[in-house]
């Protein structure tokens, strides 16, 4: 028998490959980052903390995953990085011992109405196999199960040409059996559109009948309406004929020439349905939104009952279920169902379907069901729903990046949060998290803060090391790390109440509470328990409710802060005034843009597969605006000058003297009040970060005219020390005569309330009732519940 043989030599020393074990960043400069050089050790948790604005996400997201993402994409040909987004080197000198890295971030999912949890996961087409498979009876393949593929069917006829003056035709077939609802189209609701909203019928075209946002009377769009031949343009809407009304209303598109140019002509119902109701609600601009919601309503559909599937696909069962019907489950119901399937033909399948299924629960995501719009899920929900993938994932030396994962968390769900990234550490990867909870912050291995402060007073590294250097450092962080809001010694008086009787949204079981008025009211209750259906689907969202919710906000680069809140109109009007020109001069996008970079302030170079290079414009070196427009002034100030200054500096300026504007101080007033006094006004929108963004929606609706004010976790993205600061403007907000209901976990705006509403005791159909009403200091007390214990805990009590 052979043996090994060894050898008496001195072991080598480390292996050459072990020296790698720091990712090393040197002369960061992406965004606000001010030459940021660090080592970040491997295969550890590193937590990212800092003030919102502070460069967090500048250095873990825009710097080291981006730089992974973009080495790993350069790998590929060239014919298939056409296709992928031109990924730009991160403004940094030197980056060292990169590992492939997955971003898992705060973005909502996709909006599109056939876009589900289970469409996201994977889940729904293991489902859809497995009905194929097992179902009785048997319909089909696995899309006859799809609610994203429709029923389709073709015959025809092509000649074959066999030389010799031979040709013959041949007769084809084609058929495709899908799931999808005809009525519906697989988005399990109809629309119906409220006619009244869409025009006044008793003008005529040549009056200017509309009342929809574009369709103005000198617009293409009315003026293909009005000349199509079709219509009197004098006789007024409702003396039409039923042909006119209905070639009005709903005729198939037909070309049509107007002056000479061929144009198309298509009725106005399916023009709204394929311009306004076939996008993304929350991507619309808001008037366009307040039109959809004051003309359209959507109701379930009636042919399928809302699971946007067809009856055949809903006819073929495993057991008593159907695939509708194993959709509509809680996830953890669901994942009872599969485990009692047991048919070897299939096992592979059930196995990987069963891991997906216990993954959700593991999460935390158990209460979810497969068939929940994904548009629907919070910021939260949406980053655990993209975790599931990789929690059973065998890939090791992995870099994870994650955004405030304990976001949308109940304090007694942060634990298990924790344990998830404690679990991807340990398999050997590298765990980046960006966060703000000190519970988080707690479990990891190496600490990295940024600061001092946001913006141009940010971009340093501040103190990095362990968690006890952190306390110690007298750095914002550390100062505000053990930091715990005090209990109310006394509460304000409710001025009246908003009744709710009888709620039953999604998971709420009937319930029946009065929200005190004229008092900051917390609901509150573990992920799921039925706090937003409570808020958002039972208090009326009638004039005087103003609703910020967590949807974030879009914009391109063109749009800043200044676009964003309304600000520009007044400043543009005040120089308008000032100069005697019109006010259009004075935006980038209009008139008074520079014309060689057409108001962007930078000249864009496309490579093809390499990355496009911005360069500033030479013509108005950066400033947008073209020569003449710049030697407009308002109080000595031209109005690039105006768009760089900080909102402090601009409210002064806008405060008193000749440039005094009453209604742009007010506007700026509200972004101090929120803390956003360093911000610049013409900073693009996409150089924010996720609390800054949070922060400036929240400033932009207080501007807005209500009694009552719904926020639905106003702490997300914010550091410890701006949490504060939002108390503060929450009490001023109070105290002005407004009511404020809050959806929130944390504990310090539990501790500040004057009531708490407590929803449980669990998630999903183990929650959806009222477990606890009364003050914070009750609450405390009687620790009847799991944010009692939680709160408690936090105050010390």
């Amino acid at each position: 028998m052979s043996k090994a043989t060894t050898t008496d030599r001195q072991s080598p020393g480390p292996h050459v490959a072990d020296s790698h074990d720091v990712i090393r960043v040197h002369g960061a400069r992406e965004n606000n980052l001010r030459d940021v050089s660090i080592e970040i050790p491997k295969r550890r948790l590193t937590v990212f903390t800092g003030v919102s604005g502070s460069g967090k996400s500048s250095l873990v997201f825009d710097t080291i995953a981006a730089e992974s993402q973009r080495l790993i994409n350069e790998t590929y040909s060239a014919f298939l990085q056409g296709f992928m987004p031109n990924l730009a080197r991160p403004e940094v000198d030197v980056l060292d011992g990169l590992t492939t890295a997955i971003a898992v971030d705060q973005q909502r999912m996709g909006s599109d109405p056939r876009s589900t949890v289970g469409t996201a996961t994977d889940a729904n087409a293991m489902l859809r196999i497995l009905f194929s498979r097992l179902g009785t009876p048997h319909i089909g393949p696995p899309g006859a199960f799809s609610f994203n593929t429709a029923s389709v069917s073709a015959s025809g006829g092509f000649t074959v040409d066999r030389g010799a003056d031979k040709t013959r035709t041949e007769k084809v077939s084609f058929s495709r059996t899908g799931g999808m609802c005809t009525h519906c189209e697989g988005r399990g609701t109809v629309s119906d559109i409220d006619l009244t909203q869409l025009y006044d019928d008793s003008k005529s075209l040549s009056e200017d009948p509309f009342t929809i946002p574009t369709y103005t009377g000198d617009g293409w769009v009315v003026r293909v309406i009005a000349e199509s031949g079709f219509f009197d343009k004098e006789k007024p809407i409702r003396k039409y004929t039923k042909k006119e009304r209905h070639d009005f209303l709903y005729r198939e598109p037909v070309k049509v020439k107007i002056n000479g140019v061929n144009l198309t002509y298509e009725g106005l119902i399916p023009k709204l349905q394929k311009s306004f109701l076939s996008k993304d609600r929350e991507s619309m601009q808001p008037h366009i939104r307040a039109f959809v919601d004051r003309a359209v309503t959507f109701t379930r559909c009636p042919d399928c009952d809302g699971t946007r599937l067809s009856e055949l696909a809903r006819s073929s069962r495993i057991g008593k279920v159907n695939i509708a019907d194993a959709c509509a489950m809680e996830i953890r119901d669901l994942a009872e169902w599969v485990r009692g399937l047991d048919e070897p033909s299939v096992t592979p399948l059930l196995t990987k379907l069963r891991h997906t299924l216990d993954s959700f629960v593991e999460i935390g995501l158990g209460y979810l069901s497969l068939d929940r719009a994904s548009g629907t899920l919070s910021g939260g929900e949406a980053q655990r729903t993209k975790m599931i993938r990789h929690l059973g994932s065998s890939l090791t030396d992995v870099t994870y990046v994650f955004d405030e994962p304990s976001i949308g968390l109940h304090p007694h769900d942060i634990q298990r949060m924790n344990n998830l990234l404690l679990r991807l550490r340990d398999k050997g990867n590298t765990v980046l998290v960006v966060e703000h909870k000190p519970e988080t912050i707690a479990i990891a291995d190496h600490v990295v803060d940024l600061g001092p402060g946001a913006g141009t007073a940010g971009g340093t590294v501040c103190f990095e090391g362990t968690l006890e250097g952190l306390r110690g450092s007298g750095t914002v962080t550390g100062r505000h790390l053990d930091d715990r809001a005090k209990i109310k010694a006394t509460v304000r008086k409710p001025t009246g109440a908003l009744e709710i009787r009888g709620a039953s949204a999604n998971n709420l079981q009937g319930v029946d509470v009065d929200i005190p008025l004229g008092v900051l009211t917390v609901v509150t209750g573990v992920a799921g328990s039925g706090k937003s259906s409570l808020v958002h689907g039972s208090i009326p969202t009638e004039d005087g409710v103003v609703a910020i919710d967590q949807t974030p906000i879009r914009g391109s680069r063109r749009s800043n802060p200044a676009t964003y809140t309304g600000l520009a109109d007044p400043i543009r009007k005040a120089f308008a005034k000032a100069n005697g020109v019109k006010p259009a001069l004075f935006s980038a996008n209009s008139e008074g843009a520079c014309p060689t970079c057409n108001g962007a302030g930078v000249i864009y170079t496309d490579l093809a597969i390499m990355q496009s290079v911005a360069t500033p414009c030479e013509e108005c070196e950066g400033r947008r605006f073209e020569a003449s427009v710049l030697e407009y002034r308002l109080g000595g100030r031209d109005i690039s000058e105006v768009l760089a200054m900080p909102v402090a500096e601009a409210e002064e300026f806008f405060g008193s003297g000749e440039a005094s504007t009453p209604a742009a101080h007010k506007i700026l007033e509200r972004l101090a009040d929120v803390g956003l006094g360093y911000l610049t006004l013409g900073q693009p929108l996409t150089t924010l970060s996720g609390g800054e963004r949070q922060r400036l929606k929240l400033a932009t609706h207080m501007g807005d005219k209500g009694g009552v004010y719904v926020l639905d976790e106003p702490t997300t993205g914010l550091h410890l020390a701006d949490v504060e600061q939002l108390l503060g403007l929450l009490d001023r907000l109070v105290d002005s005569g407004k009511s404020v209901i809050v959806i929130e976990h944390h504990q310090a705006v539990m501790a500040h309330a004057d009531w708490i509403i407590d929803l449980g005791p669990g998630a999903g159909h183990d929650g959806g009732r009222i477990v606890f009403e009364g003050t914070p200091a009750d609450l405390v007390e009687a620790r009847s519940t799991l944010t009692g214990e939680h709160l408690a805990a936090y105050v010390g009590a």
